[in-house]
């Protein structure tokens, strides 16, 4: 009886132990099921998914031959019979004992003869007509017939220039041209061959994320890859009035100046020129000039040699919307005019401090660097028709652009003394009127006022109040009023310091 009972129970648990069998089955195939455990074969392979990310081997061995290392070299200056910086001629020298320390070093440094003579381990002097190497980066090919493409501050200074193709052979080249403001420079290498060139890409379309391979010749190395992303887009740097770069995350390091970054599609997005480094080295953070500017420039420097800016002749600052407010201004947008220089086309059109360049022939102006971009590319001897805010309404002025000169020029100050003081309390200010009749000379700042948060100091001189010139406290305050009566919360001040002059604009409210 007690037999019988347990048949059943056995059948159940044997019944289960083939359902878990089959269950395993069919994750690892029947083969395995024999005694319910997983045998090994000896044939079997390990499967492996094929990677999905996209690489790079492709494009950087369809551009590679494009890019080339540019090594820079300065002639020697010829150097006199006793070497350059050497003169053995001391008083008492030859006075000294002939065992003297002093008297066996001059005599084996200049040899017996008399003559120079330096020790292999310093290396040798150099000979006249030499060149000594000067510096090494980077460029790439943008024609078959060997027009490249690289950094003025790499060529700058060089008198020889060597190109070392990827492949190893060395060429020489001569300069086209460069252009300082944005870092390009064009060289030229003559020689039968159709060199394999690479195009510019529409950077406009460059995204924050975008994959880029930056080709180049680090350290000296010579070709070398590195591959990231574009960071960001628009980086002002402070390296000139046209920054525009793109900045991307791909190790670049000395070495990799002048060379490209590409797009996935083998295309130039940008001409590598600076990286952000505390230490000199890649910490991740590189900027390349825009290949829209970089295509620019190099086909003006290869039709012309040299770039020709066209020239306001203004000196410009942000529009804040401190500044918008005391002005009247709907929006903190164009250039304002803190100075007209003499002589320039800005002033002879009769463009003045205190202005705000809204537009040039019709085209919006969003900043100074804006303007600075849109006058640069225009040729020496356009006219154009500038857009000025001034007194509350639009005007519109014509202006025949000069030349940009190759030195900045500035307007000239005096210092004026400090006689009977005005205190303006709602500044913070202690003011004088000018010995020359020519604004308000700050003599005291209150270190808790508007004015001190502001910047101004003693010594500032004021030189108008909201476009309109004063020369007395009264002046000052009258301008004030009338801001005050038009319902603006600040009124704009034009300040000098030294040769220099610039807007502030102060708040009113407070009566």
């Amino acid at each position: 009886m007690e037999s019988q009972n347990s048949n059943p129970s056995k059948t159940r648990t044997r019944l289960m132990a083939t359902v878990a069998s089959l269950a395993i089955a069919g994750a690892i195939g029947f083969g395995a099921v024999a005694t319910g455990t997983v045998p090994v074969r000896a044939d079997a392979v390990r499967v492996e998914t094929q990677q999905q990310n996209p690489g790079f081997a492709d494009i950087v061995e369809r551009v590679s031959p494009a890019v080339v290392s540019v090594r820079v070299s300065a002639k020697i200056a010829p150097a006199s019979d006793r070497g350059p910086g050497f003169s053995f001629n001391f008083p008492g020298l030859d006075d000294l004992p002939r065992d003297h320390p002093l008297n066996r070093f001059f005599r084996e440094f200049r040899g017996q003869d008399g003559q120079q003579q330096m020790d292999p381990r310093f290396g040798q002097r150099e000979r006249p007509g030499r060149a000594r190497p000067l510096s090494q980066g980077s460029g790439f090919f943008i024609s078959e017939d060997g027009y490249l493409v690289t950094n003025n501050h790499v060529v700058d200074g060089g008198a020889e220039f060597t190109v070392v193709m990827d492949d190893g052979t060395e060429l020489d080249a001569k300069l086209v041209g460069t252009d300082q403001r944005t870092d390009l420079a064009v060289l030229k290498v003559d020689d039968a061959r159709k060199f394999t060139y690479v195009e510019f890409a529409n950077d406009g379309q460059v995204r924050v994320g975008d994959w880029v391979v930056a080709v180049g010749n680090p350290f000296g190395l010579g070709g070398t890859v590195t591959a990231g992303i574009v960071s960001a887009r628009g980086r002002d740097i402070g390296a000139g009035p046209y920054d525009d770069f793109i900045q991307i995350d791909a190790a670049v390091n000395r070495g990799n100046s002048g060379g490209p970054a590409f797009n996935l599609n083998g295309q130039v997005v940008g001409v590598n020129t600076a990286i952000f480094s505390p230490s000199g080295g890649n910490v991740g953070i590189a900027f390349a000039i825009p290949a829209s500017t970089a295509k620019d420039v190099v086909n003006r420097l290869i039709k012309d040699g040299v770039i020709e800016r066209g020239w306001l002749g203004v000196q410009i600052e942000p529009v804040t919307k401190d500044v918008a407010e005391a002005l009247g201004l709907a929006d903190a947008k164009g250039a304002l005019i803190s100075e007209a220089q003499a002589n320039g086309p800005a002033k002879d059109a009769g463009i003045r401090a205190g202005d705000v360049l809204t537009k040039v022939d019709g085209k919006d102006i969003a900043s100074p660097r804006d303007l600075a971009r849109m006058i640069g590319n225009m040729d020496p001897g356009t006219a154009v028709d500038v857009t000025l805010w001034r007194n509350g309404k639009t005007e519109t002025v014509n202006v025949k652009l000069g030349e940009l000169p190759g030195a900045k020029q500035q307007a000239s100050a005096e210092t004026p003394a400090a006689p009977d003081a005005n205190v303006l309390d709602n500044f913070g200010l202690t003011v004088t009127p000018a010995d020359d009749g020519n604004g308000l000379v700050v003599t005291a700042v209150d270190p808790d006022g508007d004015a001190a948060e502001r910047g101004i100091q003693p010594g500032d001189v004021i030189l108008a109040v909201n476009s309109k010139e004063v020369k007395s406290a009264s002046d000052l305050e009258k301008a004030v009023g009338e801001a005050t009566s038009a319902g603006r919360k600040a009124v704009l001040l034009q300040v000098q310091r030294e040769d220099a002059s610039r807007f502030v604009a102060l708040p009113v409210a407070q009566g």
